[in-house]
């Protein structure tokens, strides 16, 4: 998945086609089954003090939220393969960095949101501090980014391929 500056996302098919199934499930039979804990809950009695009513109300308002940000993730989502340079570092690439250019302390990660992260690859955000410092760079060049701590660290990015996912 890439984000680029005109707010598209792109996705593969495959992470489409998974988004697309999540979005049509919440829409459709899960809000039935959440509305028929709530009826249920509600039936029980004073809903003041009705602790099923109170969680079934919030896992509602979990869900819709889903729906929501399923919905403007496809509506601004291209399928395919993102516009990406082979050598620079976007979001949709695979970065292989080095920590204060130590060549045997390296990390490899996807660079995208969390809505394509998977089990396969570390994936960090493009708006993480590490995100943000190494996104744009280009393979042999020294990045530099903010610590949780404050402290700045620097990395040189050793690799950045497109995502074969």
């Amino acid at each position: 998945m890439t984000q680029t500056s005109e707010n598209v996302t792109w996705l593969t098919q495959e992470a489409y086609n998974q988004l697309k199934a999540e979005l049509e499930y919440l829409s459709g039979p899960a809000r039935t089954e959440i509305a028929a804990k709530i009826a249920a809950a509600r039936e029980e009695g004073d809903l003041r003090e009705n602790g099923g009513y109170h969680a079934a109300k919030e896992e509602q308002g979990k869900q819709e939220l889903r729906v929501r940000q399923l919905t403007q993730l496809l509506e601004n989502a291209k399928v395919g393969e993102a516009p990406a340079a082979e050598g620079v570092v976007a979001p949709g690439m695979v970065v292989t960095i080095a920590f204060d250019g130590d060549e045997d302390d390296t990390l490899t990660f996807l660079l995208a949101s969390r809505e394509y992260a998977s089990s396969d690859i570390e994936t960090y955000s493009p708006q993480s501090p590490l995100g943000t410092g190494v996104n744009g760079k280009k393979v042999g060049e020294d990045a530099e980014y903010e610590l949780p701590n404050g402290k700045k660290a620097m990395v040189r990015i050793l690799k950045a391929e497109p995502y074969q996912g």
